[in-house]
């Protein structure tokens, strides 16, 4: 994220984003009348009259200095990260995320080359519970990377079970997949999945509205699934607890009015009983597998790219239009493939502006991946 798109409102949720909890959903009404930085100006001047966020004064420091410092803090470990700040009415904003109204979240921190807007057109979303069954893995598994083949970005929590083998499943069939976290991007939690979110970073998204550096509270988790169930079209709840955070963002997407699906289990199962609750109560559809899915939801829909839409927001930023995307298409092989690297170097560009041009056209249908690297994709 450069400078100058880093603008007096980002600062502003910025601090906020470090000073409340997501879903505060008085914070929200506070941004939506006065703007973010009218509303941290009269935190700093006392002049606030509403009681509740007259506590939030309490955490801020006494010295302006010191104020600086914990906005350039989080800039600091963005620039180390490669992450970026994404909020309302930039242009990788997913506005389905306002479909949450006062409980949206006031921004999120992203890290990954993909566009977030863009993916989130074709999103469905895969969880379940953390002490999966072997059943339940697999249909994770085996559901996240049918639907990812066929062009869905996999949205899941990176938690234990059924959410790692979703994403799991997704990366291995040379998908797309998004972890929203509980904690910062920077936070590894659990951390014996460290590697599941590099290469989720690598190849997909990784979000959250906590603050850079800011832990994995069990609140958060909560918070969070709210985001999940907003972010995606749909939700496929492959296996749960009659009480469990899967069931939360069940009952979250459908009060979206997002479509729920859900797996049956064998009826002896615990694992299942959620699932099973939420089929008989008429909460979730009943499928058996990603071509139920489809059935549903029909193909993802085809993405139509503005020309004077940025492909990403970082400091490396290239805007995506014509000429660029020529010179790229005219450099790929149609057979075989070519590494990220000696692609950006053919071209003369950054390998992160290339990476990100590539997303957007393997997104479109224009390119391909494969075992070899990337390649003009056959009609």
């Amino acid at each position: 994220m450069t400078e100058a798109s880093f603008t007096d409102d980002h600062r502003a949720r910025v601090l906020l984003m470090m000073m409340t909890e997501g879903g505060n959903e008085r914070v929200w009404h506070a941004v939506d009348q006065r703007g973010a930085s009218t509303l941290v100006d009269e935190l700093l001047r006392g002049t606030i009259s509403d009681s509740s966020l007259q506590r939030l004064t309490k955490r801020l420091p006494h010295a302006s200095s010191d104020l600086d410092e914990m906005i350039a803090d989080q800039m600091i470990r963005a620039k180390a990260l490669g992450a970026r700040l994404i909020i309302p009415g930039d242009r990788q904003w997913p506005t389905q995320l306002d479909d949450l109204a006062a409980r949206a979240p006031l921004g999120v921190w992203v890290l990954g080359n993909a566009n977030l807007r863009l993916l989130a057109l074709r999103s469905i979303a895969i969880v379940g519970a953390r002490a999966a069954t072997s059943y339940g893995q697999l249909l994770a598994r085996t559901t996240a990377g049918t639907l990812a083949d066929r062009g869905w970005l996999v949205v899941s929590g990176g938690a234990f079970g059924i959410d790692v083998a979703a994403h799991r499943g997704a990366l291995g069939a040379g998908g797309t997949t998004a972890c929203v976290l509980a904690g910062g991007v920077d936070v590894a939690y659990p951390r014996s999945h460290e590697n599941l979110f590099s290469d989720v970073a690598r190849d997909g998204l990784l979000l959250s509205e906590a603050a850079l550096g800011a832990a994995a509270q069990r609140q958060r988790f909560l918070t969070r699934n709210r985001i999940i169930a907003a972010l995606a079209r749909a939700t496929i709840v492959v296996e749960a607890a009659l009480r469990s955070g899967s069931r939360t963002t069940a009952r979250e997407a459908g009060e979206l009015l997002r479509l729920v699906m859900a797996f049956p289990g064998p009826v002896t199962s615990v694992a299942s009983a959620g699932t099973h609750e939420l089929i008989k109560d008429g909460q979730a559809v009943l499928v058996t597998d990603a071509d139920d899915v489809v059935h549903l939801l029909g193909e993802p829909p085809v993405l139509e790219v503005p020309d004077e839409m940025p492909v990403i927001a970082t400091a490396r930023s290239a805007d995506y239009d014509h000429e660029h995307t020529e010179a790229l298409l005219g450099v790929l092989p149609v057979r075989g493939g070519i590494g990220l690297d000696e692609l950006a170097s053919r071209m003369g560009a950054d390998a992160a502006q290339v990476g990100s041009m590539l997303g957007v056209l393997e997104l479109t249908g224009r390119v391909e991946r494969n075992n070899a690297g990337w390649r003009r994709a056959r009609p």
